[in-house]
This record gives structure tokens, sequence and C-alpha cells, in this order.
């Protein structure tokens, strides 16, 4: 009975091949290679996104030749520094009078008001937390301390800003009524706490103030939102 059920189940079963000396020799080789290059990779992935350091400042080049552009991400290992400066975007309008002449408002803190509509706000609006100072930063990044234009982007973010602000006054001066705008960004450094004294740059107070541009009833729709897309 046994036998034959064993017969049924077939013969014993082959015995496994072992691998030659030189076969193990190239599998275990290949392994080492693997590992090291894995070690590499994440080592360079390591030194491109962790803050400046020894090794980083010496092999600078090296690692940038490995990292760009197939490896390039934009983000970092670690948190960003928070913002070391507070930025209040403020405007003020010319507008039109009934007997054709102007006549100029006084500054309005527009970056303030924003504050104001989000505290104690559980759900704050996203529009209020960033639109107003990622159009600022737009604006700064693509133009000189002269407000001069350094790409091709400069003409787009002075219209998305300026319809931002436009959108933001309009409440307060209809926009029929306007006959230029005048934006100013007043930047005042905060100051590091004392167990940081040092570790940041100084950051001294500024006001850049760009000069009068020309509004239009186009630069804001009939819901008071703006047109410029980013």
């Amino acid at each position: 009975m046994e036998s034959g059920a064993s017969k049924g189940h077939g013969g014993p079963p082959s015995p496994a091949v072992a691998l030659s000396r030189s076969s193990w020799v190239l599998v275990a080789s290949a392994a080492v290679v693997l590992a090291c290059a894995a070690a590499l990779h994440l080592l360079m992935a390591f030194l491109h996104l962790a803050p400046p350091n020894t090794a980083s400042r010496q092999y600078g080049q090296e690692i940038a030749a490995y990292v760009e552009p197939e490896f390039e991400q934009n983000w970092k290992l670690f948190a960003p520094d928070p913002l070391q400066a507070n930025i209040h975007v403020h405007a003020r309008l010319e507008l039109l009078t009934p007997d054709g002449g102007t006549r100029r408002t006084g500054w309005t803190d527009l970056t303030a008001g924003d504050r104001e509509a989000i505290r104690g706000n559980p759900a704050p609006s996203h529009t209020r937390q960033n639109e107003l100072r990622r159009a600022w930063d737009f604006f700064h990044g693509s133009h000189d301390a002269r407000n001069r234009s350094t790409g091709t982007r400069g003409a787009l973010s002075e219209m998305y800003l300026k319809r931002i602000v436009l959108a933001r006054l309009d409440d307060h001066h209809p926009l029929g009524t306007v006959h230029r705008v005048q934006i100013k960004a007043v930047t005042t450094p905060v100051a590091p706490p004392s167990w940081s004294a040092g570790t940041r740059g100084a950051v001294e107070r500024d006001r850049r103030v760009l000069p009068w541009w020309p509004a239009a009833p186009g630069d804001v729709t009939a819901d008071g939102s703006t047109e410029a897309r980013h």
C-alpha cells in the first residue's frame, strides 16, 4: 500500500543543483556592488538635502553633478527656517473726483487686514493666509532693487500683485473711481531668540515703495476676484 502510494506520487525529488564556487563569487560580488551603490546614492542624497555642512561644502560640485538633474527634488530633508522678517504690504489709491481732478487716499495696511481676518478663526481662508504674501514674493523675485524686471515673468508679477491689491481695496473704493494705485512693502526683522543669537544674518528694516501703476475696471472682475493668473 505505502509503496504503491509512493509510486503514485512519483519518484523522489531531484536534488538541488549546487552553485559552483565561481558562481558564488559572482553573486556575492554583485550583491556587494549593489549595496555600495545604494549606500553611495543615499549618502549623496542626504548631503544634497541636508543643511550646509563640512562635507557638502568640500564636495559640493561632485554632489551636485551626481544629484542633478536626474535626482533633483524641490523639497528639503529638514524643515526650513521660518520667515525671519515680517513683511507688511500697504497700498494707496489715486481717485478721480467728480470735478475731473484727483485725490489720494492714505496708506492701507493690507497684511494687517488679512491677519485680523484670520485671528481666532479655526479654519482661516487660504487666500487670507497666503495670497498677498505670495504675490509680493512673486514680484520681489522677478525684479531688482530698482523695481526693474529681471526676467520674462516681470510684467506678469506686476499685473498679479496689482490686481490682488485692487481686489482687496475695491470694497472701500469702487474700482470705477480709481485712477492709479501705489504699493509699498515694509519689512521688519524678527529678532532671533537669545539661545540662537548669531546664527541668523542681520536683517535691516526695509521700506520699498513701488511706482504708481494705472488702474482699469478690467483689473478686477465683477465679483471682485482677480483675473491675473500665476
